[in-house]
């Protein structure tokens, strides 16, 4: 049974039954936001743009960016670009790295950072409804993607669902990152594991810390009515990733390319309640 306000050993908040209704509405908009975004993603446009697209819909929606001044942050979203793992800045020049190989790769970007045909993306976007949070990422590709890229966003989507489908009452946060790892490994790419997913309701960041990686039955002990993301990050290369000097933008060590898909969801009596599904089926980029 569902109790309320309870919180586990580890932290971990249990919400109700009837809370399942405020994250599913708050899930909706932010996927129908990265619904209506996607035919804004070609190239020539800029990824300031599509931050400016994002924020005018939020507030179209009556809802709240939950980005906006985290931590000082200013854009409604976060658009990452090719090698850049997560965080990255709409619009902002990518600062330099204290490793030059990294700093002279990233110099080749313009400082608007206009997209070029065959670049792909993640776009986080998370949004406040009612004082719920619906949090969610996914990949878009500017014109079209090489086989490459076309298989690191299939590997990385899949890993994500592998993830998911380990999330019931008994199993472990464990059992979701060994089920995204083995996946992942045996597609002979890597799991970042410098960020993970994290617990959410109604706050944006809390515990648990989901890894995209680890050992079957280690961890916490799922149980109904605990909400958090899952979002691995997969690199073509190896699983390195460096912070640069905005203290945000993270890429990867190696300069390889990288992915990322996210959802929010909710642990249920029998399995799992994904908050954050595409109303119009675009989750993937080019399934539909």
């Amino acid at each position: 049974m569902i109790g309320k306000g309870r919180q586990t050993r580890d932290g971990i908040r249990i919400y109700q039954e009837a809370d399942f209704a405020g994250m599913h509405t708050a899930g909706a908009l932010a996927a129908r936001i990265l619904d209506e975004i996607a035919e804004h993603v070609f190239p020539g446009q800029t990824t300031g743009e599509i931050d400016r697209l994002i924020e005018e819909k939020v507030d179209a929606a009556g809802a709240t960016s939950a980005t906006i001044g985290y931590r000082g942050y200013k854009h409604a979203s976060c658009i990452s670009v090719n090698n850049v793992v997560c965080h990255g800045i709409p619009g902002a020049p990518i600062p330099k790295s204290k490793d030059e190989t990294i700093s002279k790769d990233l110099e080749k970007r313009r400082a608007d950072d206009v997209l070029k045909d065959g670049d792909i993306l993640n776009i986080d976007v998370t949004v406040i409804v009612d004082g719920w949070f619906g949090d969610t990422s996914r990949m878009y590709v500017a014109g079209r993607a090489d086989k490459k890229a076309e298989r690191l966003i299939q590997v990385t989507h899949d890993s994500l669902m592998k993830g998911i489908e380990a999330v019931k009452p008994g199993n472990t946060f464990g059992d979701i990152g060994h089920a995204i790892q083995t996946y992942v490994e045996s597609h002979r790419m890597s799991v970042v594991r410098d960020f993970c997913g994290h617990g959410l309701g109604r706050v944006f960041h809390s515990p648990p810390n989901v890894l995209h990686y680890g050992r079957a039955g280690s961890g916490p002990r799922l149980e109904e009515g605990m909400f958090f993301t899952i979002e691995p990050m997969v690199n073509l290369g190896r699983p390195e990733t460096v912070v640069l000097a905005d203290e945000w933008t993270a890429v990867t060590r190696d300069r390889s390319l990288t992915a990322q898909f996210e959802h929010s969801v909710g642990v249920t009596a029998t399995g799992v309640d994904i908050f954050t599904r595409s109303p119009a089926g675009k989750f993937h980029p080019t399934q539909g």
